[in-house]
């Protein structure tokens, strides 16, 4: 069995590769050539574990992640697990590597795929609101799907950006970007070509104006729960449509059960990532109106198809340590 750690793990894949793993993830999802049990959660004082395993051909993937909100006032993560990767067919452990980081650079490159098939091909700026690992990963992706030369922040909780802005810097060099700190969120959106939000927030993040929404790519990526939501309502004067993961995201996620349950969204317009790309795929794609928002709450085959693809990297490249023969 392979142990791997976060610097092992991001030593043994190279962006391009993971994007085209979880865009390899998206058309499996549309096939149905997988099996993903629904994700459980248990709950505890606000403090969740979350299980979420998935079998795809060769592997079955199982990511455990901890919850606990109350860590960053402790100076400690807020998500904290562990992937464990299984033989399909034998049930032997493969792999063990760090849930923080593979939760990190999958859905950097969820968003990446998104922005790299849903966004102008030259669009240069892209704005993030809330400036974690989730953020923080979000436009290292985007950087290597478009051509971005400016970067816009905010962040209601954060004071000092010095060392979000340092990581940021590593992560696209040698790419030389613009990265400026924005006074509020209306400012991010007004600058930025694509619009991305990584945060918990319960309520939106930006003002109740079409206009900051309009020909723009919006990346939602953040809150999750059926009574958060980060995108205002605004947005939906600019687009009637929306794509993402699965059905039970318009359960889950209070960016889309609420707009379907005031009926400012239609349920027979939400779309799924995976036909759309099928569809582009075939050439068969419905056009995309100006407007193209994506909203991710998570799949367990993106967690075994990406680590899937760092197991076999890392064994290639000779990254990690054998824990048993």
């Amino acid at each position: 069995m392979l142990y791997l750690n976060d610097s092992q793990m991001r030593k043994a894949v190279k962006y391009e590769e993971m994007l085209d793993a979880i865009e390899e993830a998206f058309l499996q999802h549309h096939s149905g050539h997988y099996y993903m049990p629904d994700r459980y959660t248990a709950e505890s004082e606000n403090r969740r574990m979350l299980y979420m395993p998935c079998f795809v051909k060769d592997v079955i993937g199982t990511k455990m992640l901890a919850e606990f909100p109350e860590n960053p006032s402790k100076g400690l993560p807020y998500l904290s697990g562990l992937m464990i990767l299984n033989d399909r067919d034998t049930g032997a452990p493969l792999a063990i590597m760090d849930g923080s980081t593979l939760t990190a650079l999958r859905t950097g490159a969820v968003g990446g795929v998104a922005i790299r098939h849903l966004s102008d091909p030259d669009s240069h700026s892209a704005g993030l609101i809330g400036c974690g690992v989730q953020g923080l990963h979000q436009l290292a992706y985007a950087s290597q799907v478009r051509p971005i030369r400016s970067c816009y922040l905010y962040d209601a909780y954060r004071n000092d950006y010095g060392d979000f802005i340092e990581k940021l810097r590593r992560m696209t060099a040698p790419k030389e970007l613009l990265i400026k700190v924005c006074a509020n969120s209306r400012e991010v959106a007004e600058k930025s070509d694509i619009l991305i939000t990584a945060t918990q927030s319960a309520t939106p993040v930006f003002p109740e104006d079409p206009s900051l929404f309009r020909k723009k790519c919006v990346v939602a990526i953040g809150s999750w729960l059926p009574d958060h939501k980060e995108i205002p309502d605004a947005i939906w004067q600019t687009t009637q449509s929306v794509l993402t993961d699965l059905p039970f995201a318009c359960e889950e996620s209070g960016d889309l059960c609420q707009p379907l349950q005031t009926g400012l969204l239609r349920r027979e317009n939400v779309r799924y990532m995976g036909d759309y790309l099928h569809e582009k795929k075939s050439g068969q794609a419905q056009p995309l109106g100006e407007t193209r928002f994506y909203k991710s709450v998570g799949m367990g085959i993106f967690d075994v198809m990406a680590a899937r693809l760092i197991w076999k990297k890392a064994l290639e490249r000779r990254c990690g340590q054998i824990l048993a023969e």
